[in-house]
């Protein structure tokens, strides 16, 4: 998994999803070294949940942006912060999903470079589970987004931010030959089946969370224990406890098939000055 290949064109790296001040501590002390030891090309970053647990507030995005992350996803919560909706078609590295109503601001896909590639990145949100936004089938879209993304390169990636694994996976077989890497995001829990389908598409069902590991989703426990007992949503309460970087590491030919997925967890020591 380590040894990089002479035909490999783009390295990538999916850093799962950010979840709060200590997700963002998380990335700010890893973000650099792992770009220089693992040689990678492009970043995209999940931060549904980075502003206190739910949602990605503009100061955040363009910090995490600053950085190193290239490009920041975002799914059921990508409206929660209003100073970010209202400037998000001008946040150009930030995403929201592709299958919301066509009034929605911002996009749920474009394009970046990858060194001297192209590479297309879109967001798909799953159809179950979710309360307090709709989207439109996942599965209604594909057709007609992958023809206009492969049109302008093979490299393309997809953020599939989804509740249930059964969603995911029939979406991975939709997507099979189709995509470089499809990655599950949103349950925040690290799944151990990453692999390569036989179409050249790498596919994990979660790729996990970044912040506090001894957590629920993250967020600290006793809170999300209370909200569950009186359904009053509780998001304050920051989490610290094994802190880490979750993520994958894809690396893509420049035909845009998948070469290997590795998992990546990287511990991060607690310095004496927190964000």
């Amino acid at each position: 998994m380590g040894f990089r290949q002479a035909v490999q064109e783009v390295r990538l790296l999916y850093v799962a999803e950010i979840v709060g001040k200590a997700g963002i501590y998380c990335f700010k002390k890893t973000i650099a070294d792992l770009k220089n030891e693992k040689k990678i090309d492009f970043v995209i970053a999940g931060c549904d949940g980075a502003t206190g647990g739910g949602g990605l507030g503009y100061n955040h995005a363009m910090y995490l942006h600053k950085l190193g992350a290239d490009v920041l996803t975002m799914g059921d919560c990508c409206f929660y912060k209003r100073d970010l909706t209202e400037k998000f078609d001008k946040t150009l590295f930030a995403l929201r999903p592709v299958n919301l109503q066509c009034g929605a601001p911002g996009a749920g896909y474009r394009y970046y470079k990858a060194g001297d590639r192209k590479i297309a990145v879109a967001v798909l949100l799953g159809q179950f589970g979710f309360g307090r936004i709709h989207a439109e089938n996942p599965l209604a879209f594909l057709d007609g987004l992958l023809e206009k993304l492969r049109a302008e390169t093979p490299i393309v990636v997809l953020d599939i931010h989804a509740v249930t694994s059964a969603e995911k996976q029939v979406l991975f077989a939709a997507v099979s030959g189709r995509v470089s890497a499809a990655i599950g995001s949103h349950t925040r829990v690290q799944t151990a089946d990453e692999h390569i389908l036989t179409g050249g598409t790498a596919v994990i069902t979660d790729a996990g969370r970044s912040g506090s590991f001894y957590s629920t989703g993250g967020v600290e426990t006793e809170s999300r224990i209370k909200e569950y007992i009186t359904g009053i949503p509780e998001w304050t309460k920051e989490a610290w406890e094994g802190c880490e970087l979750q993520g994958v590491l894809v690396d893509i030919d420049d035909n845009g098939k998948a070469l290997t997925i590795e998992r990546l967890r990287v511990p991060v020591e607690l310095g004496e000055m927190l964000p």
